[in-house]
């Protein structure tokens, strides 16, 4: 039976807003993370700020464009607040523990973020902290002790919180020069430990998220095209630095991607699909085709924007694309004009309504058998490009029982289904796939709401929503499972 190629991939995924912690120590700056509250599948997380003229505090949405601060306000952490990034579950004093039960479990490669606040505190310094370069330093020879190769995301949910405050995040061009010399710094620090580069985490969420995406800190439609643009011109900078510094290291692009389906065949429809699809294969067009496309000079004609671009941006957009493009993919969207005949959708923010053939977990989420087949092939095809699936899993409120265990079945069932889906579009479509990277390998907490019930890890850690708890480590079932797949080379899914 064909099965996955020989060198493939297989891991999981974190994110250091998420699962670090250690907010405020070894010389770390805080960053947008720090001042993002805890929320609920109800609750909407916030974002706390300060008035710098009253010192009156509040909040606003931190998902979606809500995140509008008013007059005289700028992002701030307040006393008394929980925000759960502070601790996370606390990989900086786990590092060691994690990555041996990833080695356990026969890891091949482990993605992680760096935080860029631990590197340059405020974005803008001119020498990096040390210390935070120890620490990855750390990190990186214990995955080499166990064969685990790093793929290592410069941005993953988080800005230094001074250059939202002082420059209203990626909206200022000054910010491309700050992110190209911390991609420099890391480069050239862990040349010939970490090949494998990614630059801004599912980018696309510019539209959706723009705080969390880039620290914005006035989310106009004009601010958020200029955005995206110097966060394009950033990441082209990257790929050229890391090419410069080491012909070895591979620079990828990070897309939020599912496959969209129409809920009726009514060409209305239709064609709402094509235009959301628009929306996010825009950001890969941009990163891995290395040009603007037709249809968003034109809605920016539309609607007034005019981007201010200077003499090499287009020209380093197509002379340094992405290497690879990677995304992540945790099931399917549904869309239709007809709103009266659908059920709202729930799960991520790129839900839509409610698909009747799947089945949904207690957030919404549903389960596709197909989503990763469509996914890649529809991307490899659109790009031909090498693909990494770099996050893909499913939340659920694990239950620890007295004896220690904790049996998800369902996670087993759900990525039993998607790597099926995977396996088929390796084998049977021909695809270039370089590796899987499960999200959540180890329990973090969840950044659509800020919980640490709603889990996706193959390890279970103690701690609960308000932060309580030993952070004690446990094997969860699917833990024993995956460590089989990838001993078969992922024939065995049973």
């Amino acid at each position: 039976m064909k099965t996955f190629p020989k060198d493939f991939l297989w891991g999981g995924a974190t994110a250091a807003n998420q699962y670090e912690g250690a907010w405020d120590e070894g010389g770390k700056g805080p960053n947008t993370a720090d001042v993002i509250t805890a929320g609920s599948h109800t609750k909407a997380r916030q974002v706390t700020y300060k008035n710098l003229v009253t010192g009156e505090i509040g909040s606003v949405k931190g998902f979606g464009k809500e995140a509008n601060f008013p007059d005289n306000c700028v992002p701030a952490v307040i006393e008394g607040e929980y925000y759960p990034s502070h601790i996370a579950t606390d990989f900086y004093h786990h590092y060691k523990e994690d990555i041996a039960l990833m080695g356990e479990m026969g890891f091949k490669t482990f993605r992680l973020s760096i935080s860029w606040a631990r590197i340059f505190p405020n974005g803008d310094d001119i020498e990096p902290n040390k210390a935070g370069l120890e620490f990855y330093d750390k990190v990186f020879d214990e995955c080499r002790k166990y064969g685990i190769e790093p793929l290592v995301t410069l941005s993953h949910y988080e800005t230094p919180l001074n250059l939202a405050i002082k420059y209203g995040g990626w909206t200022s061009r000054e910010c491309i020069p700050f992110f190209e010399n911390y991609a420099q710094t890391v480069f050239n620090y862990y040349k010939g430990k970490v090949k494998y580069w990614l630059t801004f985490n599912e980018i696309n969420f510019m539209d959706l998220a723009p705080f969390i995406a880039g620290g914005v800190t006035d989310p106009s439609p004009q601010n958020l095209a200029q955005a995206a643009h110097h966060q394009f011109v950033a990441s082209a900078l990257a790929v050229k630095a890391a090419h410069d510094i080491d012909s070895e290291m591979k620079v990828g692009q990070m897309l939020a991607y599912q496959p969209m389906y129409a809920l009726t065949c009514d060409p209305a429809d239709q064609l709402l699909v094509m235009e959301k699809a628009q929306q996010t294969f825009f950001y890969s067009d941009v990163q891995v085709g290395g040009k603007y496309p037709a249809y968003r000079l034109e809605k920016y004609k539309r609607e007034g924007i005019e981007l201010k671009v200077a003499e090499d941006d287009m020209m380093l957009l197509e002379k340094y694309s992405a290497d690879f493009l990677s995304f992540s993919c945790y099931g399917s969207s549904t869309f239709t004009t007809h709103d009266e005949d659908a059920d709202a959708g729930e799960g991520n923010i790129l839900s839509g309504v409610k698909n009747p053939y799947l089945q949904t977990n207690a957030w919404g989420w549903g389960t596709d058998p197909a989503c990763l087949r469509i996914a890649l092939n529809t991307l490899y095809d659109r790009y031909h490009k090498p693909l990494w699936i770099v996050e893909n899993g499913i939340g659920w409120a694990d239950k620890l029982e007295e004896d220690g265990s904790i049996h998800d079945s369902y996670r087993i069932d759900y990525l039993r289904q998607n790597l099926s889906s995977m396996r088929d579009a390796i084998c049977i479509d021909g695809v270039e796939l370089m590796g899987y990277t499960m999200w959540g390998c180890v329990d973090l907490i969840s950044a659509g709401t800020g919980e640490m019930k709603k889990r996706y890890g193959f390890v279970y850690v103690d701690r609960d929503d308000e932060g309580n708890g030993s952070l004690d480590r446990s094997r969860k079932d699917s833990f024993y499972w995956y460590k089989k797949v990838i001993s078969s080379q992922g024939r065995d899914l049973d």
